[in-house]
């Protein structure tokens, strides 16, 4: 499926907001905002989680490459804790799209809700990675971002197996928290029960 160069279908410039992150209880929120030049396509780049390890990587490199500007900011898991998860990627969301060299026309936010606090109008976009080439690549550059910070955060507590799991609730990575407690890197916003429950 090739995913669609705009939203509007005029020749403006728009740009892509995707996150990675937000349902992990380990590690920081990755957000990426991504503006191609007008008319771009690319048949590779696709919603994130369609992809394998090998394509995100390669297509970061030409996304990286090609687009007009873009942006990746994280979110620390202190912040994340204080705020909630949800103003947490809002926050990045903002802060990624300010921190672009050029000033998009329209904003493309994955997801069914934004607090838009720049001077750009917006379109919240459900499931937009599927959809919106720049929501696509911005979910690329979100999840390769993170993947690399996960894995040097592994590291430093291997048993945790953040190389393999990402920060997220895994049977092992709940089982190794009940039995060895949480690091720093953990969100402090979940609880462990009898199962692993997300607070927002």
């Amino acid at each position: 499926m090739i995913l669609k160069n705009s939203f509007s279908g005029k020749k403006i410039l728009e740009c892509g907001c995707d996150e990675a992150g937000r349902g992990a209880i380990a590690g920081p929120l990755y957000v990426a905002a991504v503006v191609f030049p007008i008319d771009y396509q690319n048949e590779a780049i696709n919603d994130s989680k369609q992809l394998s390890q090998k394509e995100r990587e390669n297509l970061r490199i030409i996304i990286e490459k090609d687009a007009l500007a873009f942006s990746v900011v994280s979110i620390s898991e202190k912040k994340i804790d204080e705020v909630n998860i949800l103003n947490a990627t809002f926050l990045g969301m903002n802060e990624a799209i300010m921190s672009l060299p050029v000033k998009p026309e329209l904003l493309l936010i994955d997801g069914n809700r934004f607090k838009n606090q720049t001077p750009y109008p917006h379109q919240c976009c459900i499931k937009g990675d599927a959809h919106y080439l720049a929501i696509a690549a911005a979910s690329i550059l979100a999840k390769t971002y993170r993947d690399d910070c996960m894995d040097k955060l592994a590291e430093e507590y291997p048993e945790y197996e953040w190389k393999i799991n990402k920060g997220y609730p895994t049977p092992h990575h709940k089982q190794i928290i009940m039995e060895q407690g949480r690091t720093h890197y953990h969100r402090s916003s979940f609880k462990l029960k009898n199962q692993l429950r997300l607070e927002f």
